[in-house]
Order: C-alpha cells, then structure tokens, then sequence
C-alpha cells in the first residue's frame, strides 16, 4: 500500500552544464561568498553559483547547533510522536528518476595537489569505506524508498521501483593527477571534472549514469569557498552529452577540524571523514538528482535530518564493516516508529 503525504517543493532543480576551461587556467571566485541562510532546515537545498544547479550541503557542526537552537521544534534524538508530518515524501523524479536503484560510486582524487600529499589518509579511508558500505545494515534504511510512485508517497511498500544497497557499490577510483586543480574550485569546475569522470570511467550514456554518483575529492588545502564555515560537502548533479550526472564535491575534511567532525562523540580526529562522505553517499542514493527524490517538507533529506546528533536516538557511532570501523551518522527512516520517522543506525 501506498501512503501519500503532500508538501511543497522548496525549488525545481535546473540541471545544467557550463563548459569549462582547463582547470589549470581557472579563474578563482572574487571576494568571499555570502552566508547561506538557513530558512526551514539545517543543510539542504541552496544555490551557491549563478547559472549552476542548486546544491544540497551538509551544514558544520556549529551551523547545525545554532539551526536546533533558533528551532526548538527541531529534536534530532527524540523518538517523535506518531505522525508522518517529519516524513520524507517522493519528489516526482528528474527524467523519471529519483534514487539509485542500483547505486555505483566511483572516487575520484582531483589533482597533481594529491601526489604525495595525504598527511590524514583521507583516500585510503575513503576506499575501504565505500567498499564496505554496500550492503551493510547501516546503509539500509535507503531501500525503503523508491521511484515510480506518485508524488508525495510516503511509503512504498511493494510499489515503484527501490533504491538498492547491494554489495559492490564501490566502482572505482581514479587519480587525476596530471595537472592541478583550481586552488578554490566553482561547483561548475567540479561539475565539469564529474563530467571528465564519467568519460574516464565510460559512462558515456544517460543509462549508464542513472544509478552512478561521482565523489570529486579535493586535496588538503584546496578546498572550495565556504567549506568549514557555511557547509562540510555538498552533492548536486549537471547536464552533458552523457545525460545527467551526479555528483559530490568532497573538500579534504580533516582540514576543517571539528566544524566537521574531528572527534565528534568522541569518535577520533578523522571521524568526520566518514561521517560526511557517508551523508553525502546516502543523500545520493536516496535523490540522485537534487530535489526529485525524497525530501521532507522543509526540503531536507534523509541525511540533513540526522545530521550531528551527539546523543539519544541515532547519535553518531562507530560502525563495523568487512573494510574496518567508521564512524557514521544515522540516517532517516520512514517506517522506524511505526510510521512516525526517526535516525537509525541500522535498517529495519
């Protein structure tokens, strides 16, 4: 059976492409960015460059705290009360897709920058983590929601088609070390290198990107503007010839300390590492291409609303994997509470 629950759509998604010149020859952005307002979530749906998709960002740590200060409503660790009002509802889709029904991530480790250049081990950590991630029961909770179903579904059940978590959903890694990367990449810079990995990878057809996100690592020191202080990551997707293409732009976290997530929950110095590519990985899954897929009505999505819990219900934790331990968030899951919604750790 198929629950319906209508909300409002904070913005359609504009998808598209901007070409680029070689990143080497990029200009940098003028002057700093101006703050991001944070309007009905923590984290979400902004635009963040003229001409260019929106994006849905993970907010820092102190974002995230002075959001759930102003909004006393916002109660990340308690059980809610019965209702579907905090739900996630589908979006529509873009192009007829709104998840991953068969996710793949490919990691790409953007520039010469990151020759010899790793003091935190942030790639290996990385790899092992995406390796271990498919299939695990923290990852989950995305299967209950699907594509193919009406606007404004709730619950799936057995109808449209589910967002997947087989084991496997690590694809590949490449290193594009031949010539630098910009020193503060645009999202359309990081757009375009998403394009140039889909071509290096051989997703050159819409099809071949329907179920596949791209996850734009950038190395220590060559972050975009804005990370640290207005968000931690953030994911979105562009147009080109090989159909649309999602993407997350993953600045080098243990840069940022602990606006995102260097010991948080007591969890060590690279917690955030995971914790946020994790977030990003699940986001994309569950709206591939922002904002078709599942959102609640303030637009945030199953990540954004277990973002830095620090205690109660789907505080962060270490999880274990064939790969290792990672520290984690919870995720959002409709069906937990008998329908009322929470952050769990593990799914169902």
């Amino acid at each position: 059976m198929i629950r319906l629950h209508f909300a409002p759509i904070c913005f359609v998604a504009v998808l598209g492409f901007l070409a680029s010149s070689p990143s080497s020859q990029a200009q940098e952005p003028n002057g700093p960015q101006q703050p991001m307002v944070y309007e009905g979530t923590v984290g979400g749906l902004r635009v963040i460059e003229e001409g260019q998709p929106p994006v849905m960002i993970h907010a820092t740590v102190e974002e995230a705290k002075r959001f759930r200060e102003a909004n006393p409503n916002a109660r990340p660790g308690q059980v809610q009360a019965a209702s579907t009002a905090n739900d996630l509802s589908y979006h529509g889709g873009i192009g007829g897709i709104g998840v991953e029904t068969a996710p793949k991530i490919y990691l790409v480790l953007w520039g010469s920058q990151w020759n010899n250049n790793d003091p935190s081990g942030e790639a290996a950590i990385l790899e092992n983590f995406y390796r271990g991630g498919g299939g695990s029961s923290w990852l989950n909770s995305v299967t209950q929601y699907c594509q193919g179903v009406a606007t404004g579904t709730v619950t799936c059940g057995s109808s449209g088609t589910h967002a997947g978590n087989q084991t496997g959903i690590f694809a590949g890694v490449w290193a594009d070390n031949a010539s630098t990367a910009p020193s503060k990449p645009r999202q359309s810079q990081i757009a375009a290198e998403a394009g140039r990995a889909a071509a290096h990878f051989g997703n050159t057809t819409a099809a071949s990107n329907a179920s596949v996100q791209y996850v734009i690592a950038t190395s220590t020191g060559h972050s975009s503007n804005g990370f640290k202080t207005q968000y931690c990551a953030y994911h979105s997707s562009t147009s080109s010839t090989y159909g649309n293409v999602a993407y997350t732009n993953l600045p080098y976290i243990t840069d940022a300390g602990a606006s995102c997530g260097a010991n948080f929950n007591g969890l060590g110095p690279k917690a955030g590492i995971t914790i946020v590519s994790g977030h990003e990985m699940a986001e994309t899954i569950t709206d591939q291409f922002p904002n078709g897929g599942w959102l609640d009505s303030s637009g945030a999505e199953n990540g954004d609303k277990c973002a830095w819990i620090s205690s109660g219900q789907g505080a962060s934790a270490d999880i274990h994997l064939t790969t290792g331990t990672f520290a984690v968030q919870s995720l959002w899951s409709n069906a937990f509470n008998s329908g009322s919604g929470g952050c769990v750790l593990s799914y169902p």
